[in-house]
């Protein structure tokens, strides 16, 4: 029985790991064009002999992510004229060999910690001592392997430049997926304080904790969107648009907690047999539905505002209080108006607009 679920979070991980290379598939075709064209310029325009640093510089510009690509190549660029300059003076006034290598490269990193304070210029002024001292290039070779990075780093410049407009689709997808989620949680929870099941709680509960890692690819997402049209000037209209999405995050990363706090309540619930009334559970399965509504409005890039109709139900029937509700339960009344609020913002509302939304409680 303990395998059960040591299995299913394998498959999870697995399942989300196809879907991270899935929505990385741009970001890889990107850079096997980069490379291709990087090599093909400084081999067959520039006459360079096996410029393999013009590839490399594309990739580490481009990388796996949109956010802070300028700042990455040029980074490269001045690690390896930092590397090369060093790597030169000191090769031809003392050789080549191990204490020449450390020398170098001790000396070249402590002058990119000077100049810059990017990690990636003091590890590539490291990186490019070390290949000038290991081969011993000639005259010429280290101010051509210079050019060869501005080669790799001015393809990938263009590239980033023309980058498809997945990204932005990006955050709008990765917020229905975190808030289809928070659906499955909350179909469990109802099940498990309706049939008084503690391993559907404690499922639930440990459901909700593992959303965290959704939330990290939402922030991921956001923040790439949002710098991807400030790089590039052809996306520049879809900022407003980047923008929102990315105002997305904040509100659902409260909601995520709040479903921590349910299901953690709902789990003590069960475990300690303390009753929830009825009407109190239907509300749990009545956020699931107008989290679903609200998921399926994103994918459908509907406006948020489509999916308010149905928390704004929710929210008018999560204020009469049962008289003779416990603690627990009182707790999963709260924690679902919680959510309602969050979910209100997402849908559109600041949140004041979403606070009077939901109604004070009353006693009937």
């Amino acid at each position: 029985m303990s395998s059960l679920p040591e299995t299913a979070s394998v498959s999870a991980r697995l399942r989300r790991g196809l879907q991270r290379l899935r929505d990385r598939w741009p970001l890889l075709a990107q850079i096997g064009v980069a490379v291709y064209l990087s090599w093909f310029i400084a081999k067959e325009v520039l006459g360079h002999d096996q410029p393999f640093f013009a590839p490399v510089t594309a990739i580490l510009g481009l990388g796996l992510t949109y956010g802070q690509r300028l700042r990455r190549i040029v980074e490269v660029a001045v690690g390896v004229a930092i590397g090369v300059l060093v790597g030169d003076v000191i090769v031809i006034l003392l050789g080549s060999g191990g204490w020449q290598m450390a020398l170098v490269v001790v000396t070249a990193m402590s002058i990119a910690v000077v100049v810059s304070t990017g990690q990636l210029v003091v590890m590539q002024a490291g990186v490019q001592a070390v290949f000038i001292v290991a081969f011993v290039a000639t005259t010429g070779e280290g101010v051509n392997r210079w050019v060869d990075a501005l080669v790799g780093g001015g393809v990938a410049i263009i590239i980033g430049a023309v980058a498809p407009t997945s990204p932005l689709a990006r955050p709008r997808a990765e917020a229905a997926r975190t808030i289809r989620e928070i659906t499955v949680v909350l179909r469990a929870v109802a099940a498990a304080l309706r049939d008084r099941d503690p391993e559907t709680a404690h499922a639930a509960l440990e459901h909700s904790r593992s959303l965290e890692g959704s939330l990290g690819e939402l922030r991921t997402a956001a923040a790439e969107g949002v710098a991807v049209v400030r790089q590039s000037p052809l996306l520049r209209r879809h900022r407003p648009k980047a923008v929102a999405a990315s105002e997305l995050v904040l509100p659902l990363d409260r909601c995520v907690r709040n479903l921590r706090v349910l299901a953690r309540r709902a789990d003590v619930a069960v475990r300690r047999d303390e009753p929830v009334p009825p009407r109190y559970v239907d509300l749990v399965d009545e956020l699931a539905d107008a989290t679903a509504d609200l998921a399926r409005v994103l994918d459908e890039h509907d406006l948020p505002s489509a999916g308010r109709a149905v928390l704004e139900r929710v929210a008018g029937r999560s204020a009469r209080v049962e008289p003779a509700a416990g603690l627990s339960a009182e707790m999963v009344r709260g924690q679902v108006r919680s959510m309602v609020v969050d979910l209100l913002v997402v849908a559109g509302l600041d949140d004041d607009e979403a606070l009077q939304v939901v109604p004070e409680s009353y006693l009937p």
